[in-house]
């Protein structure tokens, strides 16, 4: 996730094509594999900071291997940004163990690589701007200002001094921070510039594939580019496309950058000033377009209706295409052909149905209780937690309407979301455990809002539901170690002994939970 001014780095950076290796070798060939990439002049503080003997953790320096292709200036940015939001954390992190040689080592590589991330844009970019050069300037002098002052402290042992100097140590490595922050930015948005500008221009297929393909490629590396490239015009460019019969091989690489650039609330305004969800709508009904295409405006569909997002709920062209939206959401669950996109076009519904209680109401008229339930059965739609979790939301959220829990009850849906309460991860991933907790909390939440309906309530005890609920409340595992889920599991025990079931059942449910709070 790369970070710019204001606070965050760049932590992590994947790059297409191309990956960054990090070796474990001693300080020499350290040296020799720096060699690549800094100019004769550097190559003395190089070696001079680097120790012939190897320290506890040297061996866990960063080396970046394979220089940026020539004329990549995208390329050279974000490998160059990486190694050095790397070193600057690393700083960070020895100066508050004291590692004072470490810091400075660590100080004169940060220089070394500060200066060859400046020489190598300048020399494969077009002419800078006298911003850029003033933040240049100012980057180098507090690279060699860090460099200074931690030489300095080498020196000193009175323990009062070298504490008022780790201050100031402190402080320029943090001004170092900012700098090299505004530098990033500010080259990125040229770089992102020069990229709208070329899709904008382009009329030729190949030539406007390639450049998406790399505008998506800057979406992958977090929230700050994509404000970026909302901001330059990213969002604008793309709808352009999406316009454009002669791009339609193109719209679902269109479609998916347009998904990551909308992840950010700047994204989003953008879509709303270039009527993009009437662009949506128009694709989503459209059924000479691809399952591919359809399935990925569902997915730009989800991210601009996300909950998460607040400017969402003031997304006022929604309201006028949601119907149509909706209608045509259902449809791609009914037909869909795999699992990415049957999850694509659930996840759209799920939000929607926070989005507007209107579009429950829809969907009870569209029959998509039915849709969702049968699809429950297809492993080829559903077949992860992920799905199961975007069809108990949709469920969870048109339950408050009364006449849901008669359509529940024909299509044996009781039965169904009752066996989500028993959702359990395959893999054991952080992410697929949360989806399963997320998948039995919403199954009894869920369950106690349609047991307001006594049929329902008289059905879920026939099914045994009370001792899935003590087994949940008393067993952590079965709930995946949730407390949300055993809340949840409170509140339907408590529904469904107020719709006069075996009152027994429920002092069980609540002697298990008061057991394992105990325990």
């Amino acid at each position: 996730m790369m970070a710019l001014p204001g606070g965050r780095h760049l932590d992590s950076i994947t790059l297409p094509g191309q990956r960054l290796h990090l070796m474990q070798v001693d300080s020499v060939q350290r040296w020799m594999e720096d060699l690549k990439l800094m100019t004769e002049c550097e190559c003395m503080c190089v070696l001079q900071a680097k120790p012939i003997s190897l320290e506890e953790d040297a061996q866990g320096d960063l080396i970046l291997t394979g220089g940026p292709g020539p004329g990549d200036p995208l390329q050279l940015l974000l490998k160059r940004g990486w190694v050095i939001s790397t070193e600057l954390r690393r700083i960070g992190q020895k100066l508050a163990q004291d590692r004072w040689a470490r810091v400075h080592s660590m100080s004169v590589r940060l220089t070394c690589h500060a200066r060859s991330m400046v020489s190598e844009y300048s020399a494969v970019s077009r002419n800078s701007s006298k911003e850029m050069g003033q933040i240049e300037k100012l980057l180098m002098e507090k690279c060699s200002e860090l460099s200074a002052v931690t030489e300095r402290c080498l020196q000193v042992e009175n323990e009062h001094v070298l504490k008022s100097m780790k201050a100031c140590v402190s402080e320029t490595l943090s001004m170092l921070g900012q700098h090299f922050g505004q530098l990033l930015e500010l080259a990125l948005t040229r770089e992102v510039q020069a990229l709208v500008r070329k899709i904008d221009a382009s009329d030729n297929i190949y030539t406007t594939e390639s450049t998406t393909g790399n505008l998506f490629s800057l979406t992958q590396e977090g929230a700050p580019l994509c404000r970026i490239i909302a901001k330059e015009g990213g969002v604008v460019a793309l709808f352009k496309i999406c316009r454009q019969d002669t791009f339609r091989c193109l719209y679902p690489q269109a479609l998916r950058t347009l998904a990551s650039i909308c992840c950010v609330e700047e994204g989003v305004h953008q879509l709303e000033k270039v009527d993009g969800v009437l662009c949506l709508a128009d694709i989503l009904t459209d059924d000479s377009h691809s399952e591919a295409t359809r399935a990925e405006a569902a997915a730009v569909v989800a991210q601009v209706t996300s909950p998460h997002l607040p400017v969402t709920q003031h997304l006022s062209s929604f309201m006028e295409s949601m119907e149509e939206i909706v209608t045509a959401l259902i449809k791609l669950c009914q037909e869909a052909s795999s699992g990415e996109v049957f999850l694509l076009a659930s996840a759209a519904l799920a939000n929607i149905t926070f989005f507007d209680t209107m579009a429950c109401e829809m969907l009870l008229q569209l029959n998509a209780i039915r849709v969702l339930l049968e699809a429950c059965s297809d492993k080829q739609r559903v077949d992860t937690p992920y799905t199961r979790d975007q069809i108990v939301t949709i469920l969870a959220n048109m339950s408050v309407l009364e006449q849901c829990a008669s359509d529940i009850i024909q299509e044996n849906g009781v039965q169904l979301i009752m066996g989500m309460l028993s959702e359990k991860p395959r893999s054991g991933t952080p992410a697929e455990v949360a989806a399963c907790e997320r998948v039995q909390q919403k199954a009894a939440v869920t369950l106690a809002r349609l047991s307001r309906d006594p049929d329902v309530a008289r059905e879920a005890v026939r099914l045994s539901c009370m001792s899935r609920l003590i087994e949940l409340c008393r067993s952590p595992s079965e709930r995946n170690s949730s407390d949300a889920v055993l809340v949840a599991c409170l509140a339907m025990g408590i529904q469904l002994q107020v719709k006069k079931t075996k009152i027994s059942a429920l002092l069980w449910l609540l002697f298990w939970y008061v057991q394992g709070c105990s325990a």
